[in-house]
């Protein structure tokens, strides 16, 4: 927001230098971006009233005219503005003037005819970038007065950056109001005194939607003259903000917004039908707005309305054709307090930004609005003329934003704060604030004006506090702080370790989207509901993942399209899991391999990856827990997983997880054509591990003994493995598979599985006979359980 340093000193005016008013501004969270001079440099410009105009006889574009500097005698000038006339006042530069361009006057003959100087427009002034004509000043200019000094050019533009909590700050007067506070300074309130009535001409108003409009102040001022000159001090304050001037009542709309924060907006009386209506759009309801595009309105639209149709979207942009124009003899003026979501809500449907809007979406003091009318009929009056009804008034304070009560305790302050501030200096900073204080017994119960939308909680109150007391006097300090390592048990796993064993496998970690498209989610968990947003991102975002692998696949289809041909990669995150009106969070790691099982080298031949290639690598995850025998691996039937590829992963006979090679229906959608592996885990059921526990090494040899079996091809090598454990006993070291065989020689619904038993004692050396016993005991047990037979 930019505001002139001397309209707001006008306000309030410590006695401080530029520079520290706005290093004080900065430090209490108004930062400054930039301070600028209004206006280039110049001299030798005066007031000069323009006494006779003659056409050039040489030039048709060109005028002779007599001016009057207040000199020994009038000047004689040649002027190419077309709207040059006897009797205005007018900036002239005299001989030896230097404008803000650099360019030196001096006396030159145009087209034969002496000229004694310049009469200069604003953008020769460096006023404007850009406009024609002469700058026009008042008819009571003094003639010979120094133009610079007239307009009070030794001004700056202090540029603020207003942060969007602050929005009681977007004016003249709310920038004024934190300097006073900030310096303990008086603000000089404009005097604003009730307009006297000259008609009795009111306008109807009606509001239907009382909880997002409830309040709204109007009035009718007739025989207003549209085309008149704004003076040229308003239309500097107005361009010192960076407005445009357009015309006398635009202007003062735009005047008293920057002056007072209360956005306003005028209507042509001649195009309202009956009265004014607050309400909703109606469907297909149609308005052309003031920048010059039809909009068709939306449910939930609050507009300004006659009786027959929308004239202006509330808080928003008014309707072309209700604007005022330079023909416009008789207006209504509107003030009103819009809810703040109701105009940011609607601001953004449309894609529609104007100051108006700006300033309502942040929120607006809603006290203002009858000052502020009365502020801008008195303006009317004296730059347009005209004569000015009562105000109509609908005032529903039930629906006002109310003072705030809350709680601020001094112990808290200092906690927070670091420092001890007086009670009294607490007290009176507060006050400065216009926050009302009431003693308690520890601390205070603050009312906080209406007007604050940002000061909700306690906290905000101390932020206050500090911001006006004075970040600088915190007190450096160092931290002390009786820090203690949290105790971790060993028996859990750290989810870094689980991490770094991924990534010494070749697996790269990825982070994608906890929101998935929902074509994606249901193609990899058809059973699974998930839970939708109602207000997504995108198409592609649209609901809650239940398992990691469509963000998984996404990075793969991203890779392959770069000509990455070998994916392993893996992400830890909480899938989303909607059951009985709750969501539950869970922690899972999930990961996917496609391409070659191995980098390409010269010594290892090629091949694609496997089940066998995922399984292992989870084995490798599994033996973190020291727990291996726990784990067990069945027979999946998920739905997005090939037949015969897929497991289920079980420890002690809970869930833990599920890998397999996907779906060949799946595939052909995604258009890979290539086996992709992919598995997910839930983290709280593999990062508890058992103690790892020493046992002493026997000194005595151990025994080997291989068996091959007959089995049907179903029976799983696992329930074998189990087996020949619990018949072998603690003489048991290991039992490991080191063949299985089907083709010639074995029936095709068998299979043939060689294994390898270890045996050992702790404290003798094993007898043939015993182990003989033992062997006999393990193949009798497999015929029976499993109807295995010795191959011979």
């Amino acid at each position: 927001m930019k505001i002139s340093e001397h309209w707001l000193r006008e306000w309030v005016n410590p006695a401080v230098t530029s520079d520290e008013l706005c290093e004080r501004l900065t430090m209490a969270g108004l930062e400054i971006e930039e301070v600028a001079p209004v206006a280039e440099k110049f001299s030798g410009v005066v007031v000069g009233k323009v006494l006779h105009v003659e056409k050039h006889p040489e030039a048709d574009r060109l005028h002779v005219c007599t001016v009057d500097t207040n000199g020994a005698e009038p000047l004689t000038i040649v002027c190419g503005a077309k709207n040059v006339q006897a009797g205005i006042k007018v900036a002239a530069a005299l001989e030896g003037a230097v404008l803000a361009n650099n360019l030196k006057i001096t006396a030159s003959k145009l087209r034969g005819v002496l000229s004694h100087g310049m009469l200069c427009s604003a953008q020769e002034l460096g006023l404007t970038t850009e406009g024609e004509g002469l700058i026009v000043l008042p008819a009571d200019a003094p003639v010979g007065e120094n133009v610079w000094e007239y307009l009070n050019l030794a001004d700056h533009v202090i540029d603020i950056s207003i942060t969007p909590n602050r929005g009681d700050c977007l004016s003249v007067l709310g920038v004024a109001t934190d300097i006073a506070a900030l310096m303990q300074t008086e603000i000089h309130n404009l005097p604003i005194s009730k307009i006297e009535t000259t008609i009795s001409d009111t306008l109807p108003v009606t509001i239907s939607e009382q909880i997002e409009c409830p309040h709204y102040v109007g009035r009718i001022i007739r025989n207003v003259t549209a085309d008149a000159i704004t003076p040229v001090w308003l239309q500097e304050r107005l361009r010192r903000s960076g407005t445009r001037s357009i015309s006398p009542i635009v202007d003062v709309m735009n005047y008293v917004m920057l002056e007072l924060g209360q956005p306003m907006h005028a209507f042509d009386l001649e195009k309202i039908s009956g009265g004014i209506e607050v309400r909703m759009a109606k469907t297909s309801e149609q308005l052309e707005l003031l920048d010059g595009q039809t909009i068709t309105f939306a449910p939930k639209t609050l507009v300004i309305a006659d009786q027959q149709k929308p004239l202006a979207i509330a808080g928003v942009m008014g309707g072309l054709d209700s604007g005022v124009t330079l023909l416009t003899k008789n207006i209504f003026l509107e003030s009103a307090f819009f809810q703040p979501t109701s105009i940011a809500r609607t601001s953004r449907h449309y894609k529609l930004g104007s100051d108006s809007s700006y300033r309502f979406e942040r929120g607006v003091d809603p006290a203002l609005q009858m000052r502020a009318i009365e502020r801008a009929t008195q303006l009317i009056l004296v730059i347009a003329g005209g004569e000015a009804g009562p105000v109509t008034d609908e005032l529903y304070n039930a629906h006002l934003p109310q003072p705030k009560e809350i709680s601020l305790r001094s112990l808290r302050i200092a906690k927070i704060l670091g420092l001890k501030i007086a009670d009294h200096e607490i007290e009176n900073i507060l006050q400065r604030l216009s926050f009302v204080t009431k003693k308690t017994q520890d601390g205070w119960q603050v009312t906080v004006p209406a007007r604050r939308f940002d000061i909700t909680l306690e906290i905000d109150l101390i932020e206050e506090i500090i911001r006006i007391y004075g970040y600088e006097k915190i007190p450096l300090h160092t931290a002390v702080s009786g820090m203690q390592i949290n105790p971790r048990s060993e028996k859990t796993i750290p989810l870094a370790t689980i991490r770094h064993l991924l990534s010494g496998m070749g697996y790269q970690e990825v982070v994608t989207y906890s929101f998935v498209d929902k074509k994606l989610q249901n193609l990899f968990d058809p059973e699974t509901q998930p839970k939708e947003l109602l207000n997504p991102m995108t198409s592609e975002m649209s609901v809650m993942r239940t398992t990691l692998w469509p963000g998984l696949v996404n990075t793969l289809l991203y890779n392959r399209n770069r000509q990455q041909s070998r994916v392993r990669i893996f992400e830890t995150g909480l899938r989303f899991i909607f059951k009985d009106s709750q969501i539950l969070q869970q922690p899972v790691v999930s990961g996917l391999i496609c391409g070659s099982a191995m980098p390409e080298q010269w010594n290892v031949a090629t091949r694609k990856v496997d089940f066998f290639d995922l399984k292992g690598d989870l084995e490798n995850i599994l033996k973190l827990t020291f727990a291996t025998d726990e784990f067990e691996f069945k027979n999946s039937t998920h739905s997005s997983l090939h037949p015969g590829q897929a497991a289920d992963i079980y420890r002690s006979g809970e869930y833990v997880g599920v890998l397999g090679a996907l779906h060949p229906a799946i595939l052909q959608s995604l258009d890979l054509q290539e086996p992709v592996l992919v598995f997910e885990m839930l983290l709280d059921r593999i990062t508890t591990a058992n103690l790892p526990r020493f046992s002493e090494i026997s000194k005595f040899p151990e025994i080997r003994r291989d068996i091959a079996l007959l089995v049907n091809q179903a029976v799983p090598v696992r329930s074998i493995q189990d087996t020949i454990i619990n018949v072998a006993g603690e003489l048991l070291q290991d039992v490991k598979v080191f063949d299985v065989y089907q083709g010639k020689g074995v029936a095709p619904e068998q299979k043939s599985i060689a294994l390898a038993l270890i045996l050992q004692h702790a404290t003798r050396t094993l007898v043939d006979e015993e182990v003989a016993l033992l062997m006999e005991r393990v193949i009798n047990a497999l015929k029976e359980k499993f109807a295995a037979e010795l191959r011979g």
